[in-house]
């Protein structure tokens, strides 16, 4: 697998704000469910160029995932996961 199309994110940062909900992100953490590198002021990453592994979606799947999921399952899995976070 060479190239998978880009996850459709709308940054919206409802993933950077909950990193308390998930044993994979809790490392992330500040203390209040936000991630420790989130500005929930300007909704960007502070690290984005240099992200952990855990929140770049595609490193994800073809570290973890490609044996369970095509692409486009994986994809609809996350936004499933987004729309119950948005819901919170």
């Amino acid at each position: 697998m060479s190239f998978l199309t880009p996850f459709p994110c709308d940054k919206c940062g409802i993933c950077c704000c909950h990193v308390n909900l998930s044993l994979e992100t809790q490392f992330l953490d500040r203390g209040d469910g936000i991630c420790l590198a989130y500005n929930p002021h300007l909704k960007l990453c502070r690290i984005y160029g240099v992200r952990p592994d855990i929140c770049r979606v595609d490193e994800q799947y073809k570290k973890n995932y490609i044996n369970k999921y095509t692409w486009q399952e994986f994809i609809e899995l996350n936004q499933i996961a987004c729309r119950i976070l948005l819901s919170k």
